[in-house]
């Protein structure tokens, strides 16, 4: 395997990791502080993530990817990851953090296009493989 495949899989493990324990916190430790409405937004958070984790460990699987291309791809979802899930986290718990995560708002569809970034070159990518 090579070394930067094998990053992506310990990348990609530890974010589902840390996708079931935030969703086991959401489930069993923010239920009773938040609106249900919130903890749908904080399980979107934690469904997105898992997907994209899973998603990583397919794209280091893919036999013949351009390496660069998976470095773009990986990237994309990593950060979009980052800022579409985690932004989603810190909006869901507004109510109970003691200071203000309304800036965040904006980042939650930034992280959205980095998702979409990342699908579109790895599309881009496949079609493209010879």
């Amino acid at each position: 395997m090579i070394k930067y495949h094998k990053n992506i899989v310990i990348i990609a493990s530890l974010l589902a990791m840390l996708a079931i324990v935030m969703g086991a916190f959401g489930a069993h430790g923010l239920k009773p502080l938040i609106s249900p409405d919130s903890l749908a937004v904080f399980q979107t958070g934690v469904t997105y993530q898992m997907y994209h984790a899973l998603a990583l460990l397919a794209l280091a699987l893919i036999p013949g990817l351009e390496i660069k291309k998976v470095k773009g791809v990986f990237r994309f979802f990593v950060f979009g990851t980052f800022f579409f899930s985690g932004s989603l986290y810190f909006l869901a718990l507004k109510s109970v953090l003691p200071f203000s995560v309304s800036f965040l708002a904006p980042v939650t569809p930034i992280g959205g296009l980095l998702l979409i970034f990342g699908w579109a070159l790895l599309v881009y990518s496949v079609v493209k493989m010879k």
